[in-house]
């Protein structure tokens, strides 16, 4: 009875939540939600469903046609793959499926530890100030200087090409970790001029927790945002990465890879499908942070909201 008790209590307070009211009632954020479970589901289905190993071997000299279009254009052999087949033979359809288990798990990855370190950095140059302050944030000044893209580049040329998506991965961590600490430094800086921070540092109040009881939670709501629009953002980077050749390795069902392979081996020939479908899955997925971003944005921020509309 206490379970249920305790459970009705959680659900209630979850709806007098004014962020989740301002936020459900967002029509966009609502369907920005809904792609990012949809793709979830599908990356799910897709790890637990196809095997890495035939995703990425060629399936030339097969029954399989390659470069075959989708089976649904017209007439076509029984076994026509939905999406057609690349120039490997390999399906299109279930690289396109998994591809969002590699952009999601990756892109988690990325933004989990960039959001973790950045904020370590931001609210310890904050809290501490002075010398702390000015090496940390002239380092991540430095990082900033340069242009997001051209840094991951050089960063990724440094790790073996054996890596694969994981350099990219780090190179993307570097990247994006000033953004966060930039942040959340100027919005604990707003948190340590309240009057309560003072008072518990006077009762004794060590360091660690003050910085993780009292200044973190207060925080949250702007690295929420940057959070989710970054995750958008760093789908995007990885694939930019492979499409380049500084991300996946050959074979691999990476969104950005497979555009690659497409954008060469089909553009001039008129095999739309063999760039289409990857680049249709990272779009729909982009689009989904990004307007699930921005209505969070809106709902934590009222006075952003007021100033869009």
């Amino acid at each position: 009875m206490s379970t249920d008790t305790e459970t009705r209590g959680t659900l209630g307070r979850l709806r007098a939540s004014p962020f989740l009211a301002d936020l459900l009632t967002n029509r966009l954020a609502v369907v920005g939600l809904t792609i990012i479970l949809s793709m979830a589901a599908v990356a799910i289905y897709a790890r637990v469903t196809y095997d890495f190993g035939a995703l990425t071997s060629s399936q030339l000299g097969t029954e399989i046609a390659d470069r075959a279009p989708p089976g649904w254009l017209g007439p076509a052999p029984a076994n026509q793959q939905l999406f057609g087949t690349d120039a490997a033979a390999r399906d299109i359809y279930k690289r396109s499926l998994y591809g969002a288990w590699l952009a999601l798990k990756f892109g988690t990855i990325t933004v989990g530890t960039s959001t973790t370190v950045g904020v370590g950095l931001g609210i310890i140059a904050a809290y501490y100030g002075d010398v702390t302050d000015n090496v940390i944030m002239r380092t991540m000044d430095v990082l900033l200087a340069f242009p997001p893209l051209l840094l991951a580049l050089a960063l990724v040329a440094i790790f073996p090409r054996d890596l694969g998506l994981w350099r990219a991965v780090v190179a993307l961590v570097l990247v994006y970790t000033p953004r966060f600490a930039r942040v959340v430094r100027g919005a604990a800086l707003k948190v340590l001029e309240d009057e309560y921070v003072d008072a518990t540092v006077a009762l004794g109040a060590t360091d660690p927790r003050v910085l993780i009881r009292h200044i973190l939670p207060n925080t949250l709501a702007p690295i929420t945002v940057q959070s989710t629009l970054n995750f958008g953002l760093a789908i995007i980077d990885l694939a930019a990465l492979s499409f380049l050749g500084f991300g996946a390795q050959a074979g691999t069902p990476s969104w950005g890879l497979m555009l690659s392979r497409g954008v060469e081996n089909g553009l001039l020939t008129g095999e739309w499908w063999l760039s289409f479908f990857p680049g249709l899955f990272l779009a729909i997925t982009v689009l989904g942070f990004n307007l699930l971003g921005d209505g969070m944005r809106d709902a934590l921020d009222p006075r952003m909201r007021d100033a869009i509309d």
